[in-house]
């Protein structure tokens, strides 16, 4: 064995050990190849799990945002800012490069499992309150995953037809409200504003025409379905969401519980070195540049080359797969039997109608916790 063939088996087992350690210090049963099945029940232990790989998130964030901190916390209401009966929500598309964005990008951080930035096509939005300025949430579109068994079993679709209709599909990667709107459940607001009309205005403005950079075809930026997991097992947001005698949102099945998030704590960037040495990427078309496809073909092909098991890919947190038709006849367009999709054109302004009488306006009455929240308490960096 050359000198260089030692260091690099002394590196391999180095980075093996660290893997291990983090795993288990991450809250995982681990016996060295698998990864016992959590109780999907146990919520508090399913937030736990995440909270490493959250809080490596929030520390690669701050060089960028901390500085931005009191600013943006001027937008996040306290409790005595919000009157239930006067929220007025207005959805605000944000723009690369722009206080929204940082906003956007702040907000993002306080969820309780880790958020990726959206893939490919992306749209994101801020949801204000016109009577106070103050954000009540946001949500995040982008492409979707190409391959979803649940989502394609309730299509029907062919390969054929998928490949041909599915930039029809955008995925909902961040969804949920801020304190103390959450506190009001404006989670469900959110939701309902994300299948309204002027979101499919602002996709189909977007992308309409646009060139697809793999297939060299115009973009037919028509959006007939959205797709989203829940954050943690089971959702009480998504479950039981409706409009007048439509459900928003329905369940189709749940995930592998499979992806990389537990590999995001601070070992994820010495497995990208040793990637990068020794890997190449195969699962990425050639127009989409250098580089591997996303994290978890690069976690996938590092695994077996330290001598871990690939079922590390596996961590056993399955999510609640679900689908919201933005059409009448979404699924029949889906597979190619219509030409012309027939969107159900809900405005933000009915659907809000709704979701103050049904719940916004009950929850405000007999819970007044909302109330107690201080915008400080939102704030993640120079608490005292």
């Amino acid at each position: 064995m050359t000198i260089r063939e030692e260091i690099q088996e002394i590196d391999k087992d180095l980075l093996r050990a660290r893997i291990c350690a983090s795993l288990r210090s991450q809250g995982f049963e681990f016996d060295g190849k698998m990864i016992a099945r959590p109780d999907a029940k146990d919520k508090d232990k399913l937030r736990s799990l995440h909270k490493m790989a959250v809080e490596r998130n929030i520390q690669r964030s701050r060089g960028g945002l901390e500085r931005h901190e009191d600013e943006l916390l001027s937008y996040i209401a306290s409790g005595a800012d919000v009157f239930p009966e006067k929220i007025s929500p207005r959805i605000e598309l944000v723009k690369s490069n722009s206080k929204d964005e940082l906003l956007f990008r702040y907000a993002r951080l306080h969820w309780s499992i880790p958020v990726s930035a959206g893939y490919g096509r992306r749209l994101r939005f801020n949801v204000f309150d016109d009577a106070n300025g103050k954000l009540i949430g946001i949500f995040g579109l982008g492409d979707p995953i190409f391959g979803l068994k649940p989502r394609d079993r309730w299509v029907g679709w062919t390969q054929d037809e998928r490949k041909n209709r599915l930039q029809c599909v955008m995925d909902l990667f961040v969804l949920g409200a801020v304190p103390p709107y959450s506190s009001l459940l404006c989670g469900k607001l959110i939701a309902l504003l994300s299948t309204s009309a002027s979101v499919s205005e602002a996709f189909q403005e977007r992308y309409a025409g646009r060139i697809s950079r793999i297939s060299r075809n115009p973009l037919d930026g028509r959006l007939a379905l959205l797709t989203t997991t829940s954050a943690l097992g089971k959702s009480s947001l998504y479950r039981r969401l409706r409009y007048a005698e439509d459900t928003v949102f329905e369940s189709v099945g749940y995930t592998r519980g499979s992806g990389e998030f537990h590999f995001s704590n601070g070992v994820y960037d010495d497995l990208r070195k040793f990637a990068l040495e020794n890997c190449d990427a195969t699962a990425k078309n050639p127009s989409w540049g250098a580089g591997f496809r996303n994290r978890r073909e690069l976690v996938r092909k590092t695994l077996p080359l330290l001598g871990l098991s690939k079922q590390l890919f596996y961590h056993g947190v399955e999510r609640e797969i679900f689908v919201a038709p933005l059409a009448s006849n979404s699924r029949s367009f889906l597979r190619g039997e219509h030409d012309k999709l027939n969107p159900f054109c809900r405005s933000s302004e009915e659907l809000f109608e709704w979701f103050r009488d049904r719940w916004l306006l009950p929850r405000s009455r007999r819970d007044k916790s909302y109330r107690t929240f201080k915008r400080d308490d939102y704030r993640l960096w120079g608490k005292s």
